[in-house]
């Protein structure tokens, strides 16, 4: 495990990006950056905010912008769930990184996500759940080096997150 290499985790809303990379930091004694604080700090704006008085598209924008102003090394990357649809935004993340989704089923993300509108996701106009779950899903799949499926606890999550990074024994994508 090369000590400036990058984890980033990319995934759905709720799928607990945030909260295991906080852990596997710690873990592995690693800095950790939120992407989407990165934005908020940025933009002196909650996510919602920006979506709901500038519209998606400009917070789209505004995403790319934040995550290609990070240069971090030997960091826990979570990012939000709709840096995805940036392919200039990820390939940014991927340049020195282990890029890990952090897989949840639609099921799970229905039972998690209960508000939508005050987490600001990114959601398209017309847009329904399934139809974003669907066109992430290829996203993630698309951009990552390894899936997690997050089946147990937090702990495991992290745990399995670390194996992947330190031996890169799963699955690829």
């Amino acid at each position: 495990m090369p000590d400036e290499k990058n984890i980033v985790l990319i995934g759905m809303p709720t799928s607990g990006k945030s909260t295991v990379g906080v852990i596997v930091a710690k873990m592995l004694g690693m800095d950790f950056i939120d992407t989407d604080i990165v934005l908020q700090k940025r933009e002196g704006h909650k996510l919602r905010e920006i979506i709901e008085k500038q519209g998606i598209e400009a917070f789209l924008n505004k995403e790319e912008r934040a995550v290609l102003s990070i240069t971090a090394k030997h960091s826990v990357i979570a990012t939000g769930g709709s840096v995805v649809y940036s392919d200039t935004a990820m390939n940014h993340l991927s340049e020195n990184a282990t890029i890990i989704y952090l897989k949840i089923e639609l099921p799970e993300l229905k039972k998690r996500l209960t508000d939508v509108r005050g987490r600001g996701v990114v959601l398209h106009r017309g847009e329904s759940l399934e139809k974003m779950f669907a066109s992430r899903a290829a996203l993630y799949e698309r951009y990552c080096d390894f899936t997690v499926d997050e089946t147990g606890t937090i702990e495991d999550t992290a745990r399995t997150v670390i194996e992947v990074f330190s031996d890169e024994k799963e699955e690829p994508c």
